[in-house]
């Protein structure tokens, strides 16, 4: 191997020579650096997320979940019932089903036999329990007469709903639709359910006929949940993909407190929104979570605080930015003022309010100082499409200060939550479900399962009977709980 020369080989001009080329490999060298250090920093963030620190869901967490931390402060009470909490336990009824009696033949003590003589007193100890139970077949039978005046002949006609020699009633219908759209079971498993608990065999054929027939009755019923959606205040919006027929699609839904619907779609964005009809038509304010899609629609918009709790303990752990920390505070204390307040709501012109908002204003300048934005590209360098690539801090200042109001929205409309926790609770299930039974081989089969479940959610939020439900359903009756 040749040997590199010596500096003091070599002449001065020589020297320049290596000293322009060791200046030119520093730069590059140097520029290879910061290629690495951003790409390693942002391979550091992007594994630091979870379901605690950004919208990624618990299943992404892996096994060794991250310990959680609440934002909720602590209540310094013990954990369970607390003092002058009423209990509630097994207690006997007044009148039994059935009694029996245990009768007292002979003295415990002496053996003389007690037979004739009557009780003096008697001690009750009741058990509950299921009675057996199995299918009950009920057989109609309609007479046909003779007519001797006119010749006809005539017959008695049959209860509404028998229309076939053979066929299933309403309520074993209802167990059906009840096991496999509420309970979630697959299908083999609500055989085996029927099996073991009624002793009667059902086909997967019978189950998809039952469902089919719950789809097309409750139609109905999901266009007037819909129709009182528009009409309502403020409606939470969410979406979640879904496989559906060996296809991610996406099912979203719309909920308040009191009505649920849901949509399945090929699409995320305005083309199902569309599609499921409440957004066009609505007029009140929608709370989602700042999926862009949303602003497309001329109505009011609040945005999730959860979210953003998230997203700001994410850059305060990750960069170390401390407005991070005092933004989160400040907007738990804005919703623990909300909550103390009589209205549920500040006033427009109150000094909490000013007071809050000028601090939320504050922090985010604090936050932009510390996060400017990048340095326009070198003249030399080659022209990229859209906007300069900012951080993640820069892109959360960006996203929170331009929609202040829609961040801060809680704070003047008492309809107007912190979050859009009614949204994902609603939309939670559905993920139940597919963990459950897996994917839906057909369209068909999301579209049934979308519209029992806004049903089922529907009806559970008026605390009915969900049974019931299904019973007056086959019945061609369907509850309209806002009727009840």
């Amino acid at each position: 191997m040749a040997q590199l020369p010596t500096l003091e080989n070599l002449s001065s001009v020589q020297k320049d020579e290596l000293l322009a080329e060791l200046w030119a490999e520093n730069q590059v060298l140097r520029q290879q650096l910061a290629v690495l250090e951003a790409r390693l920093k942002e391979l550091a963030a992007r594994s630091a997320k979870t379901s605690r620190n950004s919208s990624k869901p618990p299943s992404s967490d892996g096994l060794p979940k991250p310990k959680p931390k609440s934002q909720r402060k602590r209540s310094g009470r013990k954990p369970g019932g607390q003092r002058g909490h009423v209990g509630e336990t097994l207690a006997q009824v007044a009148a039994p089903d059935s009694i029996t009696i245990h009768a007292l033949c002979e003295c415990d003590y002496c053996g003389e036999s007690l037979k004739e003589l009557e009780a003096d007193a008697l001690e009750r100890r009741q058990v509950f329990d299921l009675p057996p139970v199995r299918v009950e077949v009920t057989e109609h039978q309609a007479e046909i007469k003779h007519c001797p005046a006119c010749g006809q002949t005539s017959r008695s006609p049959f209860p509404a709903g028998v229309d076939h020699p053979v066929q299933y009633g309403p309520q074993l219908k209802a167990t059906a639709v009840y096991l496999t759209q509420y309970q979630l079971l697959p299908l083999q498993r609500t055989q085996e359910v029927f099996w073991d608990l009624f002793a009667h065999r059902l086909s997967e054929g019978t189950l998809g006929n039952a469902t089919a027939a719950c789809f097309e009755q409750l139609a109905e019923v999901e266009e007037a949940i819909v129709e009182r959606l528009r009409q309502s205040a403020v409606v939470h919006f969410d979406e979640t993909g879904l496989r559906v027929a060996a296809r991610t699609q996406w099912l979203h839904v719309a909920s308040t407190p009191e009505l649920t619907p849901y949509g399945v779609h090929a699409k995320r964005g305005t083309e199902a929104m569309d599609a499921l009809g409440i957004l066009p038509q609505f007029e009140g304010t929608a709370v989602h979570d700042h999926w862009k899609p949303y602003f497309q629609y001329a109505c009011a918009h609040a945005l999730c605080n959860a979210h953003h709790l998230r997203e700001l303990t994410y850059v305060h752990e990750q960069y170390d930015q401390a407005w991070a920390k005092a933004l989160i505070d400040l907007l738990l204390e804005a919703k623990a003022a909300v909550e103390a307040a009589p209205t549920n709501a500040l006033g427009a012109q109150s000094k909490r309010r000013r007071t809050l908002e000028g601090r939320y204003d504050a922090i985010l300048a604090q936050g932009l100082l510390t996060n400017p934005p990048p340095p326009p590209p070198a003249a030399s360098a080659p022209k990229k499409r859209g906007r300069p690539k900012q951080s993640k801090p820069k892109n959360l200042l960006d996203r929170l200060r331009d929609y202040k109001p829609q961040v801060l929205a809680f704070l003047t409309d008492p309809l107007v939550p912190f979050d859009n926790n009614q949204g994902e609770r609603d939309i939670r299930m559905t993920k139940v479900r597919q963990k459950i039974s897996g994917t839906f081989r057909a369209q068909h089969g999301a579209q049934s399962f979308c519209r029992i479940r806004g049903y089922i959610s529907t009806v559970r939020k008026h605390k009915l009977n969900v049974m019931q439900a299904f019973k007056s359903t086959f019945l061609a009756q369907p509850l309209t709980p806002w009727a009840e």
